[in-house]
């Protein structure tokens, strides 16, 4: 049939264009990817280098940070090694974390240990055998009150703010302690950090002891020992590093991300003050390590808190007692 002739051949014509223009399709999308692929492998390349060039920049910034010279003035402290001052700073090594971070002998200790963040921190031996047995009492107070070494860099990870309004007799009597412990040999002190935290000390987001405080105030003068808020705004002195300098809590810079946020210390609806209405709860918690409804406290330094003497705890919560509230999270 001539018909179907003509029909067959425009039928193939047909087929024969679509053919073509799938082709066509095919190549210019072949084409197209190829350049999309391109892209993106320029785009990934590009995000590498930036990536290795942001790690490459805040190790070097962190490494810095560390290694800059503090010029801090301080004067030798008499040091008294007699029976008082020595049962004095064994409390004080016992009770404000001395002993938590260095081991009760001071012979250093692995005080945080989160591999599975890049966590990990020795702390260095304190005994005579220890990178302290060469210090003087200018270098001491230097380390204690200020978070300087002999060298003048920063000590990384020691609360001396906790520490800097120590009167000199309990500055004495802590040293006169330190240097009467048994000489033990043990491992250097190590710390590993990840790399966010590295990046948040190099631009200030984490801060040492040395940047939080202020090097040119004097000594704090002796407070009387006794219930009061003023001898208990003494002992909060060691609540600052976790707690901040407003014991208002918040989440701890340069903690491991496991860590909740620290607890609002201040009065006020809500706070942490509500669970413990009277000294006597603050104190069993201390000693057990449980809220008064059972349920463990994470994080805190339990080492430390249930070496601190009745009048302590009892001073401690007079003070925070009368503080203006604030809201969570102010440190």
């Amino acid at each position: 049939c001539e018909i179907g002739h003509a029909c067959s051949g425009v039928g193939t014509a047909r087929s024969l264009h679509v053919s073509k223009l799938a082709r066509c399709l095919y190549w210019n999308t072949a084409i197209a990817m190829k350049k999309l692929l391109k892209w993106i492998g320029i785009v990934v390349a590009v995000l590498v280098v930036i990536g290795i060039g942001l790690v490459l920049a805040a190790n070097l910034l962190f490494e810095r940070k560390r290694e800059r010279v503090i010029n801090v003035d301080v004067k030798a402290i008499p040091v008294v090694a007699d029976a008082a001052a020595l049962e004095r700073g064994k409390y004080l090594f016992m009770s404000r974390g001395c002993g938590d971070c260095h081991g009760a002998n001071g012979a250093g200790r692995a005080f945080i240990n989160e591999p599975e963040d890049g966590f990990y921190v020795r702390s260095p031996n304190i005994t005579p055998a220890g990178v302290v047995g060469a210090y003087t009492e200018r270098d001491w107070v230097r380390a204690i009150r200020h978070g300087v070494k002999p060298d003048g860099r920063p000590v990384f990870i020691m609360p001396s703010e906790d520490y800097n309004r120590f009167t000199d007799r309990d500055v004495a009597a802590l040293i006169a302690y330190a240097r009467s412990l048994p000489a033990v040999s043990s491992g250097s002190a190590e710390f590993r950090v990840p790399l966010p935290v590295k990046a948040m000390y190099a631009f200030g987001v984490v801060k040492d002891s040395a940047e939080k405080i202020n090097h040119s105030l004097p000594p704090a003068p002796p407070v009387p020992e006794g219930v009061t808020p003023e001898h208990g705004k003494y002992v909060a002195n060691l609540c600052l590093g976790c707690h901040g300098e407003h014991l208002s809590g918040g989440k701890i810079p340069g903690g491991p991300p496991n860590w909740p946020a620290a607890s609002n210390l201040t009065p006020g609806q809500g706070t942490v003050l509500t669970t413990y209405d009277s000294a006597d709860k603050l104190k069993a918690m201390f000693r057990s390590g449980k809220r008064p409804d059972g349920s463990a406290v994470a994080v805190m330094p339990f080492e430390t808190l249930r070496e601190i003497n009745d009048t302590d705890v009892t001073a401690l919560y007079a003070y925070l007692k009368q503080l203006p509230p604030r809201p969570a999270g102010g440190r």
